[in-house]
């Protein structure tokens, strides 16, 4: 659709037709709410992405990606305590795996604009994003999803008053693209699955 045609209106029947399927559910407009926008960029960026409305549904939905997957019994890269159980329950080792057929943990932010995951050593300790596996699974919260990355380096600020965390990092590609993309330069794309638990 032209631009001037968005701002100026349409000077016949059928562009109307034309705007309403341009304008679908899927594509956020200029004032869509952080988490319309976070979830259009996040799936536009090829990362898989569940809603949860509470905890149960978070185990749930990582039950039916180990199945999905066959992790069953596997092993698992997590530096995360809290989320040791979910990991046990499974009959995952997390324990120094040697091959971890995925990494499981949390984030820092969710950045809306661009649709990245905001990590710090507190999630992904001194690893960088190439050295975890390639297949992730996230569990975050809404009320984690913010505009821009400044928006999260001040989060972080806030948040950690002494124990300021180190090797902040944000992942933006979860698919590989069939061509060479010079924005995708350096960066490895990743099967990523992000569980959203409904916090607000």
């Amino acid at each position: 659709m032209s631009l001037f045609r968005k701002f100026f209106g349409s000077i016949n029947p059928a562009s109307d037709e034309e705007k309403e399927n341009e304008n679908s559910k899927f594509y956020p407009d200029i004032d869509a709410p952080l988490d319309e926008l976070f979830i259009y960029n996040f799936k536009k960026n090829g990362g898989k992405f569940l809603y949860c409305e509470n905890a149960a549904e978070v185990k749930d939905q990582l039950e039916n990606i180990l199945e999905e997957n066959d992790w069953f019994e596997s092993e698992a890269l997590c530096f995360e305590p809290n989320l040791y159980q979910m990991l046990d329950d499974n009959k995952i080792t997390h324990d120094k795996p040697k091959t971890p057929a995925f990494f499981l943990g949390s984030c820092e932010n969710l950045i809306a604009e661009e649709g990245s995951i905001l990590f710090s050593s507190k999630q992904i300790k001194q690893q960088k994003p190439n050295e975890l596996p390639a297949n992730i699974v996230i569990i975050a919260t809404t009320s984690q999803i913010i505009g821009s990355k400044s928006d999260g380096l001040s989060v972080i600020k806030k948040k950690y008053v002494k124990d300021y965390p180190t090797n902040i990092t944000a992942m933006k590609y979860f698919e590989k693209v069939e061509e060479e993309d010079f924005t995708q330069y350096g960066s490895t794309a990743k099967n990523l699955y992000l569980l959203l638990l409904e916090d607000q």
